[in-house]
C-alpha cells in the first residue's frame, strides 16, 4: 500500500507539476552569525527556494568543498551548537512554509542521541534529515526514529552506486533521493556532470520518482539543465559565496536568479517522463 506523500514530497511533486522541478537551498546555520543565517534561510525561500536545506556545521566536514568548510568553521567559532538548528527551524517556520530538511554528518546526532534529535527536530517544524555520511544499511536506528517521528530520510546515491545500493537507497529513503552529481566534494563548477544525468536515469528506472541533484550547480542554466531529468536541483555553495559577500541582500538575488531556471519558458518534456 502507498502511503500518502509527505509535505516535502508534495513540494517536490507540486514544482514538477507546475514548473519543471523543484530548487533546493542550502545554507549552514550560523554562518556568517546565527542571526544573519535565518534572515537568510528566509530571505531565499521568499526569493524563490521551493525547499531549505540546512547544513549543521561540523569540524570534518569529508563531503564539504572550500567554500562551505570555511562557512562551517567560522560558524563553529562563533558559537555554533546542535541546538542552533531546531532554534533557527522555529524562528524560519515563523515566516515561511517551505519545508525544511537537515543535512548533518551521522556523529552529530549520534552525540545529540537519535530518537532525542529526531524528536526535536520535528517539534520544531522540521521536514526530515539528510545523512551524507550514513549509509542506509548503518541507518536502522535512524530510520526507526525518523518513522516514528514522521520525518524524511534522504540518503545519497553516487554515480558508483551499484543496482542493488540504489534499490536499498530508494527503498530506504522517503522525500527524496540526493543525486550527487560528481565523485568529489562540493563546490560551484562550470558545467554539471554528464555523471549526473545517467545517475538519475538510473535512479528512475529502478523507481526513483523524486531524484534531486547536487554538488555543482551555480547558475539558472544549470539549474534548468538539471530539471529536465531529475526532480530537483540543490544549490549549495553558489549561495554560501553570495552571502559571504553580499549578505542577505545577495543571497536573496542569487536564490531569485536560480529561480529561474525551473521557469516553464522553453521546457522540454522530462526525458523520464
Amino acid at each position: 500500500m502507498t502511503s500518502a506523500p509527505s509535505a516535502l514530497e508534495s513540494v517536490i511533486d507540486a514544482a514538477n507539476r507546475d514548473r519543471r522541478g523543484a530548487l533546493v537551498a542550502y545554507l549552514p546555520v550560523g554562518f556568517p552569525d546565527f542571526e544573519t543565517s535565518v534572515a537568510a534561510a528566509i530571505a531565499v525561500v521568499k526569493a524563490g527556494a521551493d525547499v531549505l536545506e540546512l547544513g549543521m556545521p561540523y569540524s570534518d566536514p569529508v563531503m564539504d568543498g572550500p567554500v562551505i568548510q570555511a562557512a562551517a568553521v567560522q560558524a563553529l567559532e562563533g558559537g555554533f551548537r546542535t541546538e542552533h538548528v531546531f532554534e533557527a527551524i522555529r524562528r524560519i517556520r515563523a515566516e515561511v512554509d517551505a519545508p525544511i530538511v537537515v543535512m548533518s554528518y551521522w556523529n552529530l546526532v549520534m552525540q545529540y542521541g537519535v530518537d532525542a534529535f529526531a524528536r526535536d527536530l520535528a517539534e520544531a517544524g522540521g521536514n526530515g534529515l539528510i545523512t551524507p555520511d550514513l549509509v542506509p544499511d548503518e541507518g536502522a536506528e535512524w530510520i526507526a526514529a525518523a518513522k516514528s517521528h514522521d520525518l524524511d530520510r534522504v540518503f545519497l546515491a553516487a554515480p558508483s552506486s551499484s543496482d542493488p545500493r540504489l534499490d536499498l537507497v530508494i527503498d530506504s529513503s522517503r522525500g527524496f533521493v540526493y543525486t550527487v552529481s560528481t565523485m568529489g566534494i562540493t563546490g560551484a563548477r562550470t558545467d554539471v556532470d554528464q555523471a549526473a544525468r545517467t545517475l538519475a536515469d538510473r535512479l528512475h528506472a529502478h523507481g526513483c520518482t523524486r531524484a534531486c541533484v547536487g554538488l555543482g550547480i551555480s547558475s539558472a542554466e544549470q539549474v534548468r539543465e538539471v530539471l529536465e531529468y531529475a526532480e530537483g536541483a540543490i544549490v549549495g555553495s553558489a549561495l554560501v559565496k553570495a552571502l559571504a559577500a553580499g549578505g542577505v541582500e545577495a543571497v536573496a538575488e542569487t536564490a531569485a536568479q536560480l529561480a529561474r531556471g525551473t521557469a516553464l519558458e522553453a521546457t522540454t518534456s522530462k526525458e523520464h517522463a
